[in-house]
């Protein structure tokens, strides 16, 4: 089974993602509702956080741990390799490889939660193998709140929205990575304001591809996942609303069941 994580319902992206390239296999995601957003807290809270749920996933099945949150990416992966015997995919390896790799990449935008940009874990991995790519990060805090209250084609949101990307836009930028999986539900939002000519990296895209060929160059770990089409959603915290923005997400009826770490 495939443990995918995220601090509130933005990595069902993921989720999503996973399912559409890997069809069948059975999933368990739990989406830390209760806590969420994780971008203001401390790496000493998140690194708790992140422990405390990958714990839980291995306990309930899981053979490999899927971190669906940039902030916990950024600052937790390190602590659950070290703690845990089993493959750690995050969502932050996967962007950056795409950057690197494409020569024709000059000026790149990165978007996320107070945590990710302070973290300078882009930017640093980035410039060690492509040290004359500009680099331009910003914060955006709101866009998780937004995203988990439901808020998607709210005026409001396209306002702020633009108000982040303006400085960025500003820059000339031809990349934008987004560096939270809340942001993909809000990508439509995100290009219009952005600009066409600028291409988004969407981090849900490339974990999934990650994870795909990971498994394809793996065949032992591959053939530990179970292939049921099982897929369990877990939530620290449910309201009725978050049922119909995980169906809305993952374009299929889902069943939310809470459970309390």
């Amino acid at each position: 089974m495939i443990g995918i994580f995220d601090s509130g319902l933005g990595g069902l992206t993921v989720v999503r993602e996973v399912m559409a390239r890997l069809p069948g296999y059975d999933l368990i995601y739990f989406g830390d509702t209760a806590r969420t957003p994780y971008g203001p807290k401390s790496p000493e809270t998140v690194i708790q956080y992140a422990v405390q749920i990958a714990k839980w996933l291995l306990d309930n099945g899981a053979q490999v741990i899927v971190v669906a949150c940039n902030t916990a990416s950024s600052v937790a992966t390190e602590a659950l390799r070290q703690r845990f015997g089993v493959p750690i995919f995050e969502v932050v390896s996967p962007a950056v490889r795409l950057v690197i790799q494409n020569s024709h990449i000059r000026s790149v935008g990165i978007i996320g939660t107070r945590a990710t940009i302070n973290s300078g874990i882009y930017e640093k991995m980035i410039k060690a193998e492509r040290p004359e790519v500009k680099i331009y990060s910003r914060e955006c805090p709101l866009l998780v709140p937004l995203v988990e209250e439901g808020w998607l084609k709210k005026p409001e949101t396209k306002r702020i929205v633009k108000k982040y990307l303006y400085p960025l836009k500003l820059k000339q930028i031809d990349t934008l990575i987004l560096g939270c999986t809340h942001y993909p539900i809000l990508k439509d939002i995100i290009q219009i304001k952005i600009g066409k000519r600028v291409r988004i990296i969407d981090s849900s895209q490339t974990i999934a591809e990650s994870i795909k060929y990971f498994l394809k160059d793996h065949p032992e770990t591959e053939g530990m996942l179970s292939r049921n089409s099982d897929h369990r959603l877990y939530v620290s915290d449910i309201t009725g609303h978050f049922k119909q923005i995980a169906q809305d997400i993952l374009r299929i009826p889902v069943k939310l069941e809470h459970v309390r770490l």
